[in-house]
């Protein structure tokens, strides 16, 4: 039985590491937030926090609140179809419920979450797109206001509480993966 699993969080609270993680376990990984950064580069507008909050915000406009569960679907699907998957970065409670309805309860949601201000501080130190305290602040409140983020943390299936040692954090990754493939059977 192959395995479908949604990692939630807010930005800098480490869903990338549990991707990369099940990536190397052989999941497949489908980004959201790629949808955005793939039309930045249509647009042909830079990858900056305002420019990336406008996109996600014409997105959501343009297709709805479950705009990156709706262009993501088909490669969704495909790609479930083959092998185990992993979706970093579902944004919203509709995309959820777009997702929940495509695949009932096959679709498992793990959250990661820290502490603010150590999330602050990872964001502001990452190397790939980082954001100053400031920039990750207003990107906060607009996913929570505008994109409606907290209902897919507040209701996943796991909690990773990341506010600790990598092992730790991978301990807590395995025990859930043990758990999903148990109820998979």
């Amino acid at each position: 039985m192959k395995n479908l699993i949604a990692i939630v969080g807010m930005s800098g609270s480490g869903k990338s590491i549990a991707t990369d993680y099940l990536e190397k376990k052989g999941f497949a990984k489908i980004y959201f937030g790629g949808v955005v950064l793939d039309e930045l580069k249509k647009a042909h507008m830079e990858d900056t926090p305002d420019n990336e909050k406008y996109m996600r915000e014409k997105l959501r406009k343009d297709y709805g609140m479950a705009a990156m569960a709706v262009v993501l679907l088909p490669k969704i699907k495909e790609c479930y179809a083959k092998c185990d998957t992993v979706l970093d970065g579902l944004y919203s409670w509709d995309e959820y419920l777009v997702l929940k309805e495509a695949f009932g309860d096959d679709l498992k949601m793990i959250a990661i979450v820290n502490d603010k201000k150590l999330r602050y501080s990872r964001v502001g130190k990452r190397e790939v797109r980082p954001f100053n305290e400031e920039d990750i602040r207003k990107r906060d409140i607009a996913e929570i206001e505008n994109l409606a983020k907290g209902g897919p943390i507040a209701f996943a299936d796991y909690f990773i509480f990341n506010n600790g040692t990598i092992d730790d954090y991978t301990n807590r990754l395995e025990t859930i993966l043990e758990d999903i493939r148990g109820e998979a059977r």
